[in-house]
């Protein structure tokens, strides 16, 4: 067969230049892949005889963010700064972080007191030579310090409200202040009781190894809101506040707790110290797991004669068994200044048991949660509580209704109402269970029992494996409540510790790079969840003023002021609150953002295209509400996490073209053009594109992009089939394609150069 000499393939000899013996080979010069650095930082209000300077950071050098494996710092007295020598890769951009810990020398754990939060942490890119010197807190022209979490020790939080001491009458009057110290507790004898705790002298008394008492009161001056170390005698308690008291301890069993009460004389002069009026003291066997109430009698000092009693509440915080939580990343306290007005789908579309008009897919489902997030739901928000197998399920009522009929057969013959808590998965999921509406009016409102996204108790992990990933979660932790009459919401309920750390477990597993957010009317839910993780933000629900529910005992519920000082306290990121409250007084939503809080709005009254409008011209971040699907205003049914994602995701590609063709240290480098700029992990990229609408479509994307098969990421391609029609007649399930995989979220710096990864493993979104 003739062969066509214009396809033959031309074969080019190589010709090799001959070698002079006389010239020798050049030697390659050796790569430097590590270098010595020196971490240095200044950290003021430390005492290094208790507490210690730390620096972790993503490589193994730096412990790779592990809090077990954090390096600990030398203090130079002479410099009054904290050093370390490392030796650190030239290979990629090293990140790391420094935190303040209480080092436990008889165990060697650690215990985070403080760490620096700002969302990047600090960076050595590798064209940097020279080490600098740090501020703790204070870098990026950005301040960001936390408070640290429960990693092996305990939290023992003192709760006087209520009006708690009842003295003899000589004492009633007076303004008394409380001070609880922890004292070593030696086995077979008393309790070691200090002699300066009982008496005036201005000496402190010297804590126990690694134990931190501080104390907060919930008043109207936001400065002794927050906890703040306890002082000598104490914190003064007046008439209907709350002093709390946070007791933090490796060895809670080894502690008793001495209460000491003071009380200034009407005849002392201002620098006189108060008179010591009486004391109690608590054993460690007198608590209950979690929570509880003491009434304690009130001892004299100087006649050891019974005085009155003290009644106050206690919380016993433990850590999470699992180590869940490292120190790579936290959005406890963050929130995005372009998050304002943001759509949240109550109880995913709706609830659809409160009227006989309540949405056609019944609330609490995978059904739902799709339906509201196909229409355009920022975040979806829904109720928590735990099965009798322990497994975290989504529901709002404690009780749920059984027939002894079968599921098929409509007849109610005889209801009964069971605690959700008292049955298993398998029970919830495959017995007929009626809604507690369906079960008291004798009709059936739902016929969807072969349609499994319709069911209702889904599990928590199924819910955050089956909806957009784009999409945020308000998480509402079910649990019981005193009412002010002295009845509780549900009886025997789990331990609240057990309780918290099955819903942190599933949520820290598999939330994956999904902005998540706790809330919960309980205050001591939200203390819990604050202190056991360091990841997701809490916030405090509250009914406020209102005749619609039955106030809850506690304090700290009844009010929206109460509910800021509240959330201060507890250093949680905002609040939740009645709309009702807020339409009869709209200057409550400023006394929130005040006080540095995020708020966020629910009730019946949201349900109303009007209201919600108004709500977010008043500055509300969120407004929760019902019928997302019918009141939303967006154009295009995105959340705006999807936009934000979309926006990284343009920002990078562009980066990393820009570096392929400005290649480093070049006159015109991306580093003179853009220093810092690190989109891929940068939450507050929003702020770069806030003229731009929330409601950016895929079309805009691919009109501004080039989508042919060279593009870098292929998978940026539009999908026209993302939401299928739901026939709400017959109720046929929903099938939406997600736009995982499109957008990646998180650190998807495979397939990029070395040059565009800025920020390595750091993306971990809210």
């Amino acid at each position: 067969m003739q062969r066509w000499f214009f396809l033959e393939e031309r074969k080019i000899q190589k010709t090799k230049p001959e070698k002079k013996m006389s010239e020798p080979e050049p030697e390659q010069k050796a790569e430097l892949i590590s270098q010595q650095w020196q971490f240095s930082v200044t950290v003021p209000d430390i005492n290094p005889l208790k507490e210690k300077v730390f620096v972790t950071g993503n490589t193994p050098e730096l412990g790779e963010w592990d809090y077990t494996k954090i390096i600990m710092m030398d203090y130079d007295e002479a410099s009054n700064l904290w050093l370390k020598t490392l030796t650190i890769p030239n290979t990629c951009e090293v990140l790391y972080r420094y935190a303040i810990c209480f080092l436990n020398e008889n165990s060697n754990d650690v215990f985070i007191r403080k760490w620096e939060t700002n969302i990047h942490p600090r960076m050595i890119k590798q064209t940097m030579l020279h080490p600098t010197q740090d501020v703790f807190g204070e870098y990026d022209k950005k301040q960001g310090i936390s408070t640290g979490w429960l990693t092996n020790q305990t939290l023992i939080q003192f709760k006087f409200s209520n009006n708690p001491l009842q003295l003899k009458s000589r004492l009633a009057e007076r303004l008394i202040n409380i001070k609880v110290t922890p004292v070593k507790l030696f086995f077979g004898t008393e309790p070691h009781i200090e002699e300066s705790s009982l008496s005036t002298d201005t000496t402190d008394t010297e804590l126990p190894a690694g134990v931190l008492v501080e104390v907060a009161t919930l008043a109207n001056d936001p400065n002794i809101c927050h906890l703040k170390p306890q002082e000598q005698f104490g914190r003064e308690y007046k008439l209907n506040d709350v002093l709390l008291v946070n007791v933090t301890t490796p060895n809670p069993k080894q502690l008793a707790y001495l209460i000491d009460f003071y009380s200034y004389s009407s005849r002392a002069a201002s620098e006189d110290p108060p008179c010591h009026v009486g004391y109690t003291y608590v054993l460690p066997n007198m608590f209950k797991p979690s929570e509880g109430n003491l009434e304690l009698p009130v001892t004299c000092n100087v006649k050891h004669r019974p005085l009155g009693t003290v009644n106050f509440g206690y919380l016993t915080v433990c850590p999470i068994q699992e180590k869940l939580c490292n120190l790579q990343v936290s959005y406890a306290k963050y929130w995005d200044s372009s998050w304002t007005g943001l759509e949240v789908g109550h109880r995913g579309l709706g609830a659809s048991f409160k009227t006989k008009e309540g949405n056609a897919i019944r609330e609490n489902t995978i059904a739902s949660l799709k339906k509201a997030a196909a229409s355009g739901a920022d975040l979806l928000e829904f109720d928590v509580q735990l099965s009798k197998d322990m497994i975290p399920v989504i529901y709002h009522d404690f009780y749920v209704c059984i027939s002894m009929k079968r599921k098929k057969e409509i007849e109610f013959t005889e209801m009964l109402e069971l605690p959700v808590k008292d049955l298993t998965l398998e029970h919830l999921q495959k017995l007929k269970v009626y809604h507690l509406v369906e079960g008291r009016s004798k009709e059936t409102l739902f016929f969807d029992d072969d349609l499994d996204e319709h069911q209702p108790f889904p599990t928590l992990e199924d819910a955050l494996k089956a909806i957009d990933i784009h999409v945020g979660f308000n998480v509402e932790l079910k649990w019981t409540m005193e009412m002010n009459d002295g009845t509780f919401e549900l009886n025997n309920p789990f331990d609240m510790n057990t309780y918290v750390d099955k819903v942190l477990e599933v949520v820290l597993k598999h939330a994956g790079e999904r902005r998540i957010v706790f809330s919960c009317f309980n205050p001591d839910i939200c203390t819990m969840v604050r202190n056991k993780q360091n990841k997701y933000p809490v916030m405090f629900l509250t009914v406020g003023i209102t005749n619609k529910y039955q106030p809850y005992r506690d304090p700290r519920c009844l009010s929206i002021p109460a509910a800021v000082q509240s959330a201060v306290s507890s250093d949680l990121l905002g609040i939740v609150v009645h709309t009702e409250d807020l339409l009869r007084d709209p200057t409550q939503v400023k006394l929130a953002t005040d006080a540095g809080l995020v708020i966020f709005c629910w009730g019946d009254d949201n349900n109303d295209k009007d209201t919600i409008k108004k709500l977010k011209e008043m500055g509300l971040h969120a407004v929760i509400y019902d019928k997302l699907d019918q009141y939303i205003t967006k154009e295009v049914k995105e959340s705006i996490f999807l936009v934000e994602a979309r926006e990284s995701q343009r920002e990078i590609m562009r980066l990393a073209a820009f570096e392929d063709l400005h290649p480093p240290g070049s006159s015109s480098s991306l580093q003179t053009i853009e220093s810092e700029n690190r989109p891929y992990f940068d939450l507050s990229i929003r702020e770069r594109i806030q003229q731009n609408s929330t409601a950016t479509s895929l079309e805009s994307l691919a009109s501004s992009m080039d989508l042919r098969d060279e593009a870098p990421d292929k998978n940026l391609k539009r999908n026209r089939e993302i939401i299928s029609v739901i026939d709400k007649e017959s109720q046929v399930k929903e099938q939406r394609m997600s736009f995982q995989g499109l957008f990646p979220a998180g650190d998807n710096s495979l397939g990029l150069s070395k040059k565009s990864r800025t920020i390595e493993n750091d993306r971990k979104d809210m």
